[in-house]
């Protein structure tokens, strides 16, 4: 793949060697199967009650996008943005890496990577995460365009005004974001997507 200007905007974090290890650990260590599909968030919150949901919303997401695409403008550089955690990944239910993709986002995606759209990740993740979390995406069938994640200085700004930051530079990079997807509202506040999908976060229990 490519790499694009956007890989100059990471900046290595000062974040503890273990949550480094945690995030790039052996699928060996993954959680044994029978727990592997419980929240670690809530035991509310179960596996196949987020699963049907996540459903629900890309159900309204992909006749959208298929819309919006096939009505691309001659010359027009389409994009979608999406969060990380619990979003493309299966972040709180079970522990392995690479992290599962959340399939209904996946299966949207996909459409989406396979008609010429790219896809930007934006995460609150640390920098020092920037290249497992490249990788798992990737793994998992995601056409990675860009990733965007905190560098030291964005480690101390308001996690909303982080992302809507991140959304302008695309936008300045000459890409029309169709759909902004993510699970926390702070994942769509401030504009600079023309549709926005929210997953469930259950009122914060998941991250």
């Amino acid at each position: 793949m490519t790499r694009r200007p956007w890989a100059r905007r990471i900046s290595v974090t000062a974040v503890s060697v273990a949550a480094l290890a945690a995030t790039a650990a052996p699928a060996s260590m993954a959680a044994p199967a029978e727990t592997a599909r419980t929240s670690t968030s809530s035991a509310r919150v179960d596996y196949a009650t987020w699963q049907k949901d996540c459903q629900a919303v890309m159900a309204q997401a992909l006749p959208y996008l298929k819309d919006r695409i096939a009505a691309a403008r001659p010359g027009e550089k389409q994009a979608i943005v999406f969060d990380i955690d619990n979003t493309t990944l299966e972040t709180d239910f079970g522990f392995s890496y690479p992290q599962p993709a959340n399939k209904p986002v996946l299966d949207v995606a996909r459409y989406a990577q396979e008609h010429g759209v790219s896809l930007f990740f934006v995460t609150a993740r640390p920098g020092v995460l920037y290249w497992p979390t490249e990788y798992n995406l990737e793994h998992d069938g995601y056409d990675v365009s860009g990733l965007y994640v905190r560098g030291l200085s964005d480690l101390f700004k308001d996690v909303a005004a982080y992302k809507t930051a991140q959304r302008v530079d695309i936008e300045n990079d000459g890409y029309t974001i169709i759909a902004n997807i993510g699970n926390s509202a702070t994942d769509l506040s401030g504009g600079h997507a023309e549709k926005t999908f929210k997953l469930p976060d259950y009122d914060g229990q998941l991250s």
